[in-house]
Order: structure tokens, then C-alpha cells, then sequence
């Protein structure tokens, strides 16, 4: 096994301060980044896609629970398979309490291609309570890219669409795939990725930090049982 060097306090601090430069830097280059992500156009989803979750069948609008934003998550499961993908389990294993997502009028759920009757079996397995959809019999997945055909085969792969509200128009916002979820989970990781972001007064572009109606800023993450939803 290769293991770090073994050096003083003093070095350490050395060498831990170069590396805050450049750890610094690289968070100015995100927030830049995600500043252009939400700086991307949107295309209107006027498909009207049919999934199946606990309360039966639920259009894309409905999976917004009524909220401006919605983050869908690709978990790969293909209807001929018995159980769920390891990394995507593994992935929602890591979702933090969505109560603070829905604080910044954000819902969140996860769609598969299998059918629901293969779902639920496994999310009771896994313990999870968060929304999951079959979207059997729908082009949801391959119109979103999450199972392309290769090859002539249709293949899954793992990935994250975001999905913006305006009354009864939803507008596709965002997708990313495989290596582009890495580090993702967390609650201001997956608002990153969408149109109107952590809704942060510091955030550009300008205007969009109480685009949903609610006041801007880190005071409104409560603990997630003081939250009214």
C-alpha cells in the first residue's frame, strides 16, 4: 500500500495551503459553471408521458407535486431485470432528507423502465420512502437520453434530468449522464444542476433567487421537521 509522505506540522501546513489556492480556485470555477448551466435555454416537454408510482398513474407534471422544479434521477432497471442497478442503489442510498429540497420548491424522484410491480418489491428491500416511477411503456427514457440504443440493443445507463414549471408548461432544463453525477447526492449538489439553482442572492444570473416565491438565502433551511410541507 502507497501511503502519504510522513513530514512535520509545519510542512503539512505548507503544503496544505498550496493546495487551499488551488481548492479555491477551483470552487470559483464551479460556481462559474453553474452559473452557465443555469444560463442554458429550455425546450418545452409538450409529450405527454404516463408513469405508474404508489398512487397509480401520474403524468410528468404530476411528479412535481406541485412545485416550480422538479430532478429526476435515471435509475437503470430494465424491465426484464430482477433487481435494481448496485451504483444507482448505492446513489440513492446517498439522497439527503428531501425536505430541503422541497424548501426551495423542488421535488425529487427517481424513474426506471421497469414495471412498477418490479419496483416496489426492491424499494421495500432497500428501505426507501422517496418517489420512484416505472416509466414502462413510455419513450421518457429514451427521449431523455438514459437508454440510448447501441449497437442496435437498447442499453441503460445512469443519469439526471431537470425539469422547470411554469402552470401547466413543463420545460426541460438540464440532463447530465455517468461521470457527470459524480459527486452529486447532496442537496446543493442537485440544485446546482437546475434552472434556478440554490436560490442565493449571490448566485447569477440576477433575479432567480425568489423565483418560487419563497425568501432567498441560507435562513430558510430550517431542521427538516420544522418545515411546513
Amino acid at each position: 500500500m502507497s501511503l502519504p509522505e510522513i513530514v512535520s506540522r509545519a510542512q503539512w501546513r505548507t503544503a496544505r495551503e498550496e493546495l487551499l489556492l488551488k481548492e479555491k480556485a477551483a470552487t470559483r470555477a464551479r460556481d462559474a459553471l453553474n452559473a452557465e448551466r443555469r444560463g442554458l435555454p429550455m425546450v418545452e416537454v409538450d409529450e405527454e408521458y404516463v408513469f405508474e408510482g404508489g398512487d397509480g398513474k401520474a403524468t410528468l407534471l404530476d411528479l412535481f407535486e406541485g412545485r416550480g422544479q422538479l430532478v429526476v434521477y435515471h435509475f437503470m432497471f430494465a424491465p426484464e431485470w430482477a433487481t435494481g442497478c448496485r451504483s444507482c442503489s448505492a446513489f440513492l442510498d446517498q439522497i439527503g432528507h428531501l425536505a430541503h429540497l422541497k424548501a426551495r420548491g423542488t421535488s425529487f424522484a427517481a424513474v426506471s423502465r421497469a414495471p412498477y410491480t418490479r419496483l416496489l418489491p426492491f424499494k421495500a428491500r432497500m428501505g426507501w420512502t422517496l418517489p420512484w416511477y416505472s416509466s414502462y411503456g413510455s419513450d421518457f427514457n429514451r427521449d431523455f437520453e438514459a437508454t440510448p440504443e447501441q449497437d442496435g440493443e437498447l442499453v441503460e445507463r445512469p443519469g439526471v434530468s431537470c425539469f422547470l414549471r411554469d402552470r401547466d408548461q413543463v420545460f426541460h432544463t438540464y440532463s447530465t449522464y455517468e461521470r457527470g453525477l459524480d459527486g452529486l447526492g447532496s442537496t446543493t449538489t442537485l440544485l446546482d444542476l437546475t434552472a434556478l439553482g440554490r436560490q442565493e442572492e449571490w448566485e447569477r444570473p440576477v433575479g432567480r433567487a425568489s423565483a418560487l416565491g419563497a425568501p432567498a438565502g441560507s435562513e430558510r433551511i430550517l431542521y427538516h421537521d420544522e418545515y411546513e410541507d
